[in-house]
């Protein structure tokens, strides 16, 4: 049972704004530069700020989300930048994609309930190629005090944040370069402004 349901996001991305903003994910665009391109999967994509910028820059993205909306005006920055991007409509235990085909996995505030967060990790492990890179940024669970202070974003259940315990248990065989639970300030559009608490790794399979 998913605690945000599909029309949760229509919903929310029928903003004429882009309701994250435009600009790429802080930490992914670090982390990203540091790349060679090749082939991404973006995982809960919505309006595709991170998959537009990827594919600025090199990369031939793949993306998902539940939200046809958030599909929708993905394609429309891309075609506002002079790019090209993929993006499928779908559940995250329901698409499917050609295993080892993926040179990155960037899960960028990708939160899952607790009931498919194993399995669909398990599933974008798998499309990834040995020696692929993962870039990873979620709430942890200490957001929960942080959104009652800033209201800086995130699920509300605490069951769909991260510890680092977790997030080791999740990724298994996975050569973590680091892995930190650090305290940021955010600037994504309407709804991840003000100090946060987030779990980042970078990792390779």
């Amino acid at each position: 049972m998913h605690k945000y349901p599909q029309d949760f996001w229509n919903s929310r991305y029928s903003d004429p704004e882009y309701v994250y903003g435009h600009e790429p994910n802080a930490f992914f665009e670090e982390q990203l530069l540091q790349l060679s391109p090749g082939r991404m999967l973006l995982p809960a994509e919505g309006e595709g700020r991170n998959a537009v910028f990827a594919a600025k820059n090199g990369w031939d993205v793949q993306a998902f989300d539940w939200s046809e909306v958030g599909q929708r005006k993905a394609y429309q920055w891309a075609q506002e930048n002079g790019v090209n991007i993929n993006y499928e409509v779908g559940k995250a235990e329901e698409v499917e994609y050609a295993l080892g085909a993926y040179d990155a996995l960037a899960c960028i505030f990708s939160h899952f309930s607790p009931a498919i967060r194993k399995e669909v990790t398990r599933k974008f492990l798998s499309y990834l190629k040995p020696g692929g890179h993962i870039i990873f940024e979620c709430y942890s669970k200490a957001q929960r005090d942080y959104q009652e202070k800033y209201n800086s974003g995130g699920p509300q259940s605490v069951d769909m944040l991260y510890s680092e315990a977790e997030v080791r248990e999740e990724f298994p065989d996975i050569n973590f370069e680091f892995l930190e639970t650090k305290e940021v300030e955010l600037r994504e559009g309407a709804h991840h402004v003000g100090l946060a608490s987030v779990i980042r790794f970078v990792g390779k399979k």
